[in-house]
């Protein structure tokens, strides 16, 4: 089994891949491949519905979206898709949400998401979680994935790279969230 990380940060080693590596900790103890994708900072362009995906069916966007289309690959191969946010104006940064646009329409058409595991990870200063947890679920539920839960909302509060390893509540959050994703796959897999 395998775990796609999908760090939506420019951040590269900031508060969102803590959060994402918190999980894989727990998934790697029960023998579950993981792999972080940098999707932060990289060129995406968001989905103009040209439809092409839709018309070839081959699950990948057809404008010049590089990035994307990488990430597109490595989640069909992927059993489990964890989206990683940090907080931007109340909700996913700009790259999640061409992620969500393109990969929502392209693998949409051929049900490629569907049954598959799907969490969210949101890394916070102060407020307008909610919002963006919500958009997280919104891509997972649409594509008929499986989201399981944890102990609270799957968030970190911190400010500055390294704040959420503070925050021993979200940590802990994330830790039940990769043992309740473990017990999920194992049941899926049998």
């Amino acid at each position: 089994m395998k775990v796609l990380g999908i760090n939506g940060s420019p951040n590269k080693n900031g508060n969102t891949s803590l959060l994402i590596k918190e999980v894989f900790k727990v998934l790697e103890q029960h023998s579950i491949e993981t792999e972080l994708f940098q999707l932060g900072g990289k060129q995406v362009h968001g989905c103009t519905a040209c439809g092409k995906c839709r018309e070839l069916l081959d699950g990948k966007c057809h404008i010049k979206n590089d990035a994307i289309n990488e990430c597109i690959a490595l989640m069909h191969q992927a059993d489990a898709i964890i989206l990683g946010s940090p907080v931007y104006f109340a909700n996913v940064t700009t790259e999640i949400k061409a992620l969500i646009d393109c990969a929502g329409y392209a693998m949409r058409a051929n049900k490629s998401l569907v049954r598959k595991v799907g969490v969210g990870v949101v890394a916070v200063r102060r407020a307008g979680e909610i919002f963006t947890f919500d958009a997280l679920n919104h891509f997972f539920l649409i594509n008929q994935m499986v989201v399981p839960g944890s102990s609270y909302w799957n968030i970190g509060i911190g400010r500055l790279p390294g704040d959420v390893l503070t925050d021993t509540e979200g940590m802990q959050t994330m830790r039940d969230l990769g043992e309740n994703m473990a017990w999920l796959l194992n049941k899926i897999h049998k």
